[in-house]
């Protein structure tokens, strides 16, 4: 069997004495995209640099291509993008030379490889542009390039695309996907959102207080969480008894989009807790046996739902198939059997 290219064993990172990452084992194949997902201080970070070699670990073993890696090793075969790029007050094109120029390139090649990778993520009519003038989206770019033109073996990439708007990020993701899949770069990604891991990775894992939680096929991993905490970290914002619901058995998580607002005994009986506007629709807030289930409804609210007060009764339907049965159903819920309040929240 062929080793991973990259792989952390019994890692464990300590700060103000505690331990902040204990991974027992991380994989990172060849010419592949592996996605770690988790809230912040769920210690993402903080695995990216162990495998950068920006951070010693207390305990564990890095390895490349199944051996132990020095610093040196990590060094020579990875390179960074930050959520926040970090350009010098100098030209694009010579903060895309900037690495090669670290590593002894000669001129000619580092000028010709920066404009090759400028050119190939389509922002080759900034080179000459002061960098610090460039929006958020381009800037993003050019330090993809910076970190491309260095031909690394592995990418690191830290949340590269939470600082940019949805249609400039959108487009982004999709470059980068098409680029890695061209140059057969693996990737490493850290993130808190969802769709971006399932726009670009091939295997997901879950970091949650510090620990590994789930890893698997993306598409697996995404669909079918492994806990309570895995499950609210995919976006299911729901996690209750599967009886609440009317589904028998373990706890389920459901996603508030399956989750829809109706009139009272159209669906399963809940309490209104408030009504919150957001965007193009609105998140109903609900409470059923002591539980909080959040669902969807128009925006602005139909006037049946307008009407209603904090404490009043309507109901919920659930899309056929929409649950999923965790496997932790010993786990504690977070009950919210708070009063309703006495005023609508809207």
């Amino acid at each position: 069997m062929t080793a991973p290219l990259l792989e952390l064993r019994d890692i464990v990172v300590r700060a103000g004495g505690r331990t902040i990452l204990a991974a027992d084992r991380f994989a990172l194949d060849a010419a592949s995209t592996t996605a770690v997902l988790g809230p912040n201080g769920a210690g993402k970070s903080t695995l990216l640099r162990v495998a950068g070699a920006l951070r010693r670990p207390a305990e564990g073993r890095v390895l490349l291509d199944g051996r132990p890696a020095t610093r040196g090793d990590l060094r020579a075969v990875t390179a960074a993008v930050l959520q926040r790029p970090l350009l010098r007050r100098a030209s694009v094109r010579a903060n895309v030379e900037t690495g090669l120029r670290f590593r002894r390139t000669p001129r000619p090649e580092a000028r010709r490889r920066a404009d090759e990778w400028l050119d190939r993520l389509g922002v080759s009519e900034l080179a000459a542009r002061p960098a610090h003038t460039l929006s958020g989206g381009e800037a993003q770019r050019v330090s993809l390039a910076r970190a491309l033109a260095l031909s690394p073996r592995i990418l690191l990439l830290d949340e590269p695309f939470s600082a940019l708007d949805a249609p400039t990020r959108a487009e982004l993701l999709a470059d980068l996907r098409e680029t890695l899949a061209d140059t057969a770069t693996a990737a490493l990604l850290v993130t808190h959102d969802r769709h971006e891991a399932a726009a670009l990775a091939d295997r997901v894992g879950i970091l949650h207080a510090g620990q590994l939680r789930q890893e698997g096929h993306a598409r697996e991993v995404l669909d079918h969480p492994a806990d309570a905490d895995c499950a609210r970290i995919l976006g299911f914002e729901n996690v209750l008894p599967g009886s609440v619901v009317g589904r028998a058995g373990r706890l389920v998580a459901l996603r508030a989009a399956d989750c829809v607002a109706a009139k009272p005994g159209e669906g399963v009986p809940v309490r209104l807790r408030r009504v919150l506007p957001l965007g193009p629709e609105s998140r109903v807030i609900a409470e059923i046996d002591g539980h909080e289930l959040r669902a969807t409804a128009p925006a602005p609210p139909p006037g049946w739902l307008d009407a209603l007060r904090p404490g009043d009764e309507l109901s919920v339907r659930v899309a056929p198939g929409a649950e999923r049965a965790l496997p932790d159903a010993h786990r504690k819920l977070r009950a919210t059997s708070r009063p309703a309040p006495s005023v609508s929240a809207r």
